[in-house]
């Protein structure tokens, strides 16, 4: 099966004033349709800035991404800005909603950018909020709902356009053990549906949902791994 995602020596470096800090030191990295990945890595390892270039919200200072074949650092600002409205669904640690929408509003907000009559708009966003069992809380506003609830519909928010990729940036970190199980539950869920997930964590418990935990340290690839059902190497 072809590599969904392709990296070829990716390199990041920032400007700090006069310092330059390396965050990616050539790395290379394949990962084909269907795979559910844990990027994993100490603070300043470079995993996160990976996940930001994965999802084109940074782009690298020199090598190649290819996604799906399409050469991502060769792609104008409209191109980029499609592929992260449909082909990529977002999760983040913070959740990141809109604090005076409802959540039905919340998972419409990718339409409205696609350009989505109000119509379809409804009737997409409440099949996403029904699949992560959030029906019942669609005219709630995030501060009417509980952390696992916000959760959920930054889930659903992110699987609305029908991504064939999901990255989450420590999805449970601002929740509770069960909380965040059940979480990763959902999430489980999704990649037996066949999306691929890209997941980044500190927390070796979560990594375990995964079925390939890829440790960074110092920008670079220290290992890269295959689990066992239920337990990491």
């Amino acid at each position: 099966m072809p590599a969904v995602i392709k990296i070829r020596d990716l390199v990041k470096t920032y400007e700090m004033g006069s310092t330059q800090v390396h965050a990616l030191g050539g790395v290379n990295l394949d990962i084909e349709a269907g795979e559910y990945v844990a990027i994993m890595g100490p603070s300043g390892s470079g995993k996160s800035t990976l996940l930001n270039i994965l999802g084109c919200l940074d782009v690298p200072t020199a090598g190649s991404y290819e996604l799906s074949q399409n050469i991502v650092n060769e792609m104008d600002d409209d191109d980029l800005a499609r592929i992260r409205n449909q082909e990529i669904g977002f999760v983040f640690q913070t959740f990141n909603l809109l604090p005076r929408a409802d959540a039905q509003g919340n998972v419409e907000l990718p339409l409205v950018y696609s350009g989505m009559p109000v119509s379809e708009r409804h009737q997409r966003a409440a099949r996403s909020l029904e699949a992560v069992g959030l029906s019942d809380r669609a005219d709630h506003r995030p501060n009417e709902l509980s952390g696992g609830q916000r959760q959920r519909v930054a889930i659903a928010r992110a699987l609305v356009n029908d991504p064939s990729i999901i990255l989450a940036d420590e999805p449970t970190g601002a929740l509770d053990t069960r909380t965040g199980d059940e979480i990763m539950e959902l999430i489980g869920d999704l990649h037996a549906k066949g999306n691929t997930i890209i997941l980044v964590t500190h927390e070796e418990h979560i990594a375990k949902h995964c079925r390939r935990i890829v440790r960074f340290r110092d920008g670079l690839i220290e290992s890269d791994r295959l689990v066992t059902e239920g337990a990491a190497h």
